[in-house]
């Protein structure tokens, strides 16, 4: 049981972005993934997740022993594959309740029905935890809120759709010290011996309120380094030049 990646490599249009990655993420673990802007990072998730963009041209990825990538988007989410986004999509039209309703109806037998009452006392819950109004409930998806609002309603998602595994891309995006706090508390809520995390992102300090068990660093399309959460702390310190000159001969 776990989320694994092998000799991972994709690109988009001509563009080779990943060029062999291995990871794998087993059930109540959370690994981080740190890297410089173009490493990869974004475009795991992507590929992961099954955006059309990108082309997979080589390795493979399993989801609890079935074959991710011949999945389609709805097929690897009702597998239990979730993803945050870096910039969340606006849906106009189409509010917070129904949409997670939808969403979970969606995760149901044929016919079988989500019960009302039990499902807002569970949104409800949740938004109490993200100190999120419930005024959102009625609110079109994204439409209007801020950035720190944006990301408080994907982990939201996440508290209600309860995944298997979730990926998180660059989730402390744009978030000021607070919201980060109360985003984080959200995720942390969330770890259990059940749900493996994958948490994407480029700065320490999000790894202090999410502690990782195993951070990684992705340098041009492959994982040149792993360690444990001291290893971020000393990316913080020390800058990714010196995993260049640590790691990359090693790897070579």
């Amino acid at each position: 049981m776990s989320l694994k990646i092998e000799n991972l490599q994709a690109r988009i249009g001509e563009r080779e972005i990943l060029k062999g990655l291995t990871i794998e993420i087993k059930p109540g673990e959370v690994h981080a993934i740190m890297g410089p802007n173009g490493s990869g990072k974004s475009t795991l998730s992507k590929v992961l997740c099954g955006h059309e963009d990108y082309e997979v041209t080589g390795g493979s990825a399993t989801l609890d022993g079935e074959d991710l990538l011949s999945l389609s988007i709805d097929q690897r989410s009702r597998a239990g594959l979730f993803l945050a986004f870096q910039y969340p999509h606006e849906i106009p039209g189409v509010t917070n309740a129904n949409f997670l309703r939808a969403a979970l109806k969606a995760r149901k037998p044929d016919g079988e029905d989500v019960d009302a009452i039990a499902f807002y006392r569970q949104m409800y819950a949740r938004m109490d935890q993200l100190e999120m109004d419930r005024s959102f409930t009625g609110r079109n998806v994204n439409e209007g809120f801020s950035g720190g609002e944006k990301k408080r309603n994907e982990i939201l998602q996440l508290m209600m759709l309860e995944p298997k595994y979730a990926i998180l891309d660059e989730t402390d995006s744009g978030l000021d010290i607070d919201a980060l706090k109360i985003v984080s508390r959200g995720v942390n809520a969330m770890r259990s011996a059940e749900r493996g995390f994958l948490v994407i992102t480029h700065y320490q300090r999000l790894l202090n309120y999410i502690q990782p068990d195993i951070v990684h660093v992705l340098m041009d399309g492959r994982i040149v380094k792993t360690g444990d959460r001291s290893l971020a702390l000393k990316l913080e310190e020390k800058g990714y030049d010196w995993v260049k000159d640590e790691a990359l001969p090693a790897a070579a």
